[in-house]
């Protein structure tokens, strides 16, 4: 039977859930905002008057983003550096992290010292560039995977919830014949799902959203990926809209990137925003027990 609450604990929970719903509202506000400004006609964009719902509803602005043929060549690049540069990742990490947390591990100490070192101090741009040109990586997929391999904080979070497996499993498994590549196979990845599903969306966003590296290693344009098609659409709209403009009033080619822009937040981000809900009991899970055990 559930105990009856109290007129302090009522009060309490009707504050606690006035909070959460403002900061719910503030946090789906913006998402609805650029949904309907992608749908809406964009001179209503430009003057200020969409709030919630769309206003003289339009595709115009869709249909220009994928009227240009790079639009698809720039989201098959995308989806294959975002799945081999995860997976990538989430080998490399539990590689380092796995051996890190085990205390029978000789130099971890030492080794913990200088990947961390890595993390606070690194070369630059420029000897970093002059790296991947020796390597041969440069206008390669490799330079869009290879240098952002491994993230020291994620190491670390990765560890931290291998130290949290007990010692016992470990020992029972040896008893039983068990190496120590199988109990990381069998026993400790099983074990791991949360916090292997947290590290994959955070490495997979960082490739989705990457446009940098591409900017800098990449010449040809059909290893581009969706984000720097994009990024150069835009600029191409804003240039063709400043020739355009005459007098104070707003010529349509400008009308069209007001429009274009939020098209293209939403292409950007829809396919990440689709996938999180199916990995947000992993993501929640991994990351309170990734922080908290020490």
């Amino acid at each position: 039977m559930l105990k009856k609450m109290s007129s302090g604990d009522r009060i309490f929970t009707l504050i606690n859930s006035t909070i959460l719903l403002v900061i719910a509202f503030l946090m789906i506000y913006p998402l609805i905002y650029v949904l309907s400004a992608s749908l809406s006609a964009p001179v209503h964009i430009a003057s200020g008057n969409i709030w919630l719902l769309p206003k003289d509803f339009t595709l115009d602005s869709y249909k220009t983003v994928f009227e240009n043929k790079n639009i698809l060549i720039g989201y098959r690049n995308t989806i294959m550096y975002t799945i081999l540069g995860t997976a990538i990742n989430l080998v490399a990490s539990v590689m380092i992290a796995y051996p890190l947390s085990r205390k029978d591990f000789y130099g971890r100490g030492i080794i913990t010292v200088i990947i961390l070192f890595t993390m606070f101090f690194s070369g630059g741009m420029i000897p970093t560039y002059l790296l991947i040109q020796d390597l041969g990586m440069l206008d390669t997929i490799w330079a869009m995977i290879i240098p952002g391999a491994v993230s020291v904080y994620n190491v670390i979070i990765m560890r931290t919830f291998f130290q949290g497996i007990p010692d016992e499993l470990r020992e029972a498994a040896v008893m039983d014949g068990c190496s120590n590549l199988k109990f990381l196979g069998k026993i400790v990845l099983p074990l791991s799902m949360p916090i292997l599903a947290v590290m994959g969306l955070f490495y997979g966003v960082g490739h989705w959203n990457a446009y940098f590296d591409a900017l800098i290693y990449l010449s040809d344009s059909h290893k581009f990926p969706l984000q720097l098609f994009l990024r150069q659409m835009l600029i191409q709209e804003d240039l063709s809209g400043m020739a355009n403009m005459g007098g104070e009033a707003l010529s349509d080619s400008i009308l069209k990137v007001e429009g274009l822009k939020y098209a293209v937040v939403v292409i950007a981000s829809l396919p990440m925003l689709i996938l999180y809900p199916f990995l947000q009991k992993y993501f929640i899970k991994g990351v309170m027990i990734g922080s908290l055990k020490g």
